[in-house]
């Protein structure tokens, strides 16, 4: 640890520049704030933001009752019912802000906010920017009103690699640039750490997020002993632009509400016998549905002829961008699609205010698990999420005293370590995408997570080790859960067991006694629950 590199700040420290970092430092100003951007602020963010519409119950004939109560139908049972409530009444505040910081909602004839209506939403809710402009918008209008902050300080092109502890306590963390390895870390003190990094679907193949969603957020937390929530729950978006693209583009689900089908090679629809809702089922659903239509070799797509005109350009700016580039021309062809890792349900376990089992580490975004989405996901309720639990964790903070952060030398460095030969970051996505996919099973999942504990042992590069950390965690808590509900399927437990309709709470820790019995031994014909 080259203590020349050690800097001293008092300033509350945010990991990650999505929306969820960035309306959190917002809403800490003008109090002192050190925010860590993966990229230069405003660029391309999170695939599963970026292109993310927002839910809010401001419609007349909806309210938060029935917004939570689509949040519990979809879950599975694990929806924590207040937290749900709780969620959809800060909707209407959120929703202010963000047209107060010049956020453009399309609005109807009327000149009200205009709503559409999203896959497993009982009602219109969801409202955009542009059609599919949304998060873009969103996260454009935070990154101006950030630069505009004076108390924000901000340092772009770096990640954290490790979280500092004492006695359970942050005190700082480890810094480097992106994509460079052979750099000198930087080593922040902080008694107030935000982890605001994103999600897990880097760690797949087949993704919509950018390569910097990939789980660091999730594994330095585990890394320092913090309570992970509900890992093994992965929403793969159905609807993904098969066009070759890492990330692949998602085909925004306000063109199936707006009226574009699913149909295969024959043209027939295939959702129709699946689901009472067809085409804007919850999305697990219509995963599975595409998946054995792909694996039948009639292929699948999203018909839009009829829904879209030649003002696609402009209605639909991001499906347009992606159309171009991969050489189709959406009002005349159908887009082929396929299922993708898109949202991660679990996360780093917190409180109604985002507070970790680490005193003095709160997590919002995606990276946290906040009891909201249990199984499953509903559409629009990542970008509301982020915004809602940014602001409890800015006034939860706001009204703290933080001690002197005391000389790093004398806490725990929970860093990856380790000198073991590399391996190939390919390795390890391939194998999460193959054997801890949309459909899993005992025997894949056991496999997996033998060699995903080799690899998190063994990899040299603490980038490579806290993926394989976070892909350990996923693999674990899936194959320990014996059964399939919302996004965990398991052809080998095809229907939901009673004795699991309770979260998972563990740590890495358990993960990692789990993976060394399976190493000792042929894959287990019975699991045990994951435990903190």
């Amino acid at each position: 640890m080259d203590h020349d590199q050690i800097e001293t700040s008092d300033h509350v420290v945010i990991v990650g520049a999505g929306v969820a970092g960035l309306f959190c430092a917002l809403t800490l100003a003008p109090r002192p704030v050190t925010l860590i951007s993966a990229t230069s602020l405003g660029e391309d963010s999170f695939g599963a933001t970026m292109q993310a519409d927002i839910a809010a119950p401001i419609s007349a004939g909806d309210s938060p009752e029935a917004h939570a109560a689509d949040m519990i139908a979809a879950g599975g049972g694990l929806v924590d019912e207040t937290a749900a409530l709780d969620l959809a009444r800060d909707a209407a505040a959120r929703i202010e802000d963000l047209m107060r910081l010049g956020v453009a909602f399309d609005r109807n004839p009327k000149g009200d906010l205009a709503t559409s209506r999203a896959a497993a939403h009982s009602v219109r809710r969801i409202l955009s920017v542009r059609g599919d402009f949304t998060g873009q918008a969103i996260n454009s209008a935070l990154s101006d009103a950030v630069r505009a902050t004076p108390s924000i300080r901000l340092i772009e092109g770096h990640v954290a690699d490790a979280l500092l502890t004492e006695h359970g306590s942050v005190r700082g963390l480890w810094l480097r640039r992106i994509n460079d390895d052979t750099a000198v870390p930087m080593l922040i003190a902080a008694s107030a750490v935000v982890l605001a990094t994103g999600g897990i679907g880097h760690l797949f193949a087949a993704t919509t997020n950018p390569s910097h969603a990939n789980g660091i957020g999730l594994a330095i937390a585990a890394r320092a002993g913090a309570i992970i929530a509900d890992p093994e729950f992965v929403q793969f978006h159905p609807t993904a632009m098969m066009s070759g693209h890492d990330p692949a583009p998602v085909v925004s689900e306000s063109l199936r509400g707006a009226g574009a089908i699913l149909v295969n090679r024959r043209g027939q629809r295939f959702m129709l016998p699946r689901h009472p809702l067809v085409d804007l089922a919850p999305r697990d659903t219509v995963a599975r549905g595409i998946m054995a239509e792909l694996s039948a070799g009639r292929g699948a797509f999203l018909d839009a002829r009829d829904v879209l005109e030649d003002d696609v350009a402009e209605r639909y700016p991001m499906l347009h961008r992606a159309c171009v580039a991969a050489g189709l021309d959406p009002t005349r062809q159908p887009i082929p699609v396929a299922p993708a890792a898109h949202f991660h349900m679990g996360g780093i376990a917190i409180d109604a205010q985002g507070r970790s089992s680490i005193d003095g580490l709160w997590a919002a975004g995606e990276v946290a698990a906040t009891a909201t989405d249990g199984a499953n996901h509903i559409a629009g309720n990542a970008l509301l999420a982020a915004l809602v639990f940014a602001k409890r964790i800015a006034d939860d903070i706001s009204g703290r005293t933080f001690t002197a952060t005391p000389a790093l030398r004398d806490v725990a460095f929970a860093e990856p370590g380790g000198a073991g030969p590399a391996f190939d970051e390919k390795t390890l996505r391939d194998i999460m995408t193959a054997q801890v996919g949309v459909i899993r099973d005992e025997e894949r999942l056991a496999e997996a997570v033998v060699a995903i504990a080799r690899l998190e042992r063994d990899g040299g590069r603490p980038i490579l080790r806290n993926m394989a950390t976070a892909a350990l965690l996923i693999a674990t808590a899936a194959w320990s859960r014996r059964e399939s509900r919302g996004a965990h399927c398991r052809a080998d437990c095809p229907a939901e067991n009673p004795s699991f309709a309770q979260r998972t709470m563990t740590t890495l820790a358990a993960a990692r006694e789990i993976a060394d019995e399976l190493a000792a031994r042929p894959p287990a014909r019975q699991s045990r629950p994951l435990s903190a």
